[in-house]
């Protein structure tokens, strides 16, 4: 266990590859699931001490200290519905993971392995079934399904993030949006979706968001082959791990394309360490916002419909 720990604490700070690296672990029912390492800080034994949090969200057990600063732990398998870990019995483990700039425990019963999986081999589930479900992703490894969870909507549900935009930028997106422009948007995480959706209608924004970056693909592809090849898209904002198409890729097709490189594109990720930045900029996109910052991304929006408005009324 030591091995796959140090192992875990290296391969964190390592490059971005074109693949997803997954550490799978174990909860209470026995079945694995999946976790992109690079959102992983560090992976503790459970310790002794856990100061309990009163009227705390389902699942929270409480907070550990990690590095001098308290953060709050979450017990997986009670947000996934299941049996609590007991921590009366054996060693259980804490997977110290950062997300949108924050930092969360997320309580296991016990680590398994890692593993290495192309994009293209990471399946979004569908089906009415998995509608409301935490379920992002699936893949097999040895024939064995592993479950990708969706943790940001995890963390909404239960410690909750905030889609309010300030009362300045809605004022000023008055004189700025203009009802023909459009942001497109793709991100497979429901929860990222429908807070960048509130975002965007306070804005009163117009806006297309899918669920993986093939699809937001398809529609600059077809957009551009239409009519004058204009694209009506001003913007677009793309998440970095999809099943299918990751973002880094996506936006390396998209500038690639001559008749899409100009589009002002953003990675918006909860992957929100500097390499994920230096990435980005290096695959060509134009911005890098951590999630959920919802008046940093509309500052970005506004900024660049204002420059779109600018150029068109210097082009008549």
């Amino acid at each position: 266990m030591d091995d796959l720990m140090s192992e875990v604490n290296q391969r964190t700070n390592l490059a971005f590859s074109n693949e997803m690296e997954m550490l799978t672990f174990f909860l209470t029912d026995g079945q694995l699931y999946g976790l992109n390492v690079f959102k992983i800080i560090e992976i503790l034994e459970t310790p002794k001490e856990i100061t309990v949090m009163p009227e705390s969200g389902a699942g929270v057990i409480g907070t550990i200290d990690f590095r001098g600063h308290a953060i709050t732990v979450i017990d997986l398998s009670v947000a996934l519905g299941l049996p609590p870990v007991d921590l009366t019995q054996g060693v259980s483990y804490i997977l110290v993971c950062e997300y949108s700039t924050s930092t969360q425990g997320f309580l296991i019963a016990r680590p398994d392995r890692l593993i290495n999986k192309s994009w293209t081999e990471i399946i979004a589930p569908t089906g009415t079934i998995f509608e409301g479900s935490y379920l992002t992703a699936i893949t097999y490894h040895q024939n064995v399904p592993i479950q990708i969870l969706d943790v940001e909507m995890i963390l909404a549900n239960i410690i909750g993030i905030d889609d309010h935009v300030s009362d300045d930028l809605v004022a000023k997106s008055k004189q700025i949006v203009q009802k023909q422009h459009h942001i497109l948007a793709a991100d497979d995480s429901r929860a990222a979706r429908t807070l960048l959706a509130s975002a965007l209608n306070q804005m009163g924004i117009q806006h297309t968001i899918v669920e993986n970056a093939e699809r937001a693909y398809e529609l600059l592809e077809q957009s551009v082959q239409e009519g004058s090849g204009h694209c009506p898209y001003n913007l677009v904002i793309s998440d970095i791990e999809m099943p299918i198409m990751d973002g880094f890729t996506f936006t390396r097709k998209v500038k690639e394309n001559p008749k899409m490189s100009h589009i002002y594109l953003v990675l918006h990720s909860s992957l929100s360490n500097k390499s994920n930045s230096d990435k980005a900029k290096k695959m060509g996109a134009n911005d890098f916002i951590p999630k959920f910052q919802p008046d940093k991304i509309m500052s970005v929006i506004l900024e660049q419909l204002e420059k779109a408005e600018q150029h068109a009324q210097a082009a008549s």
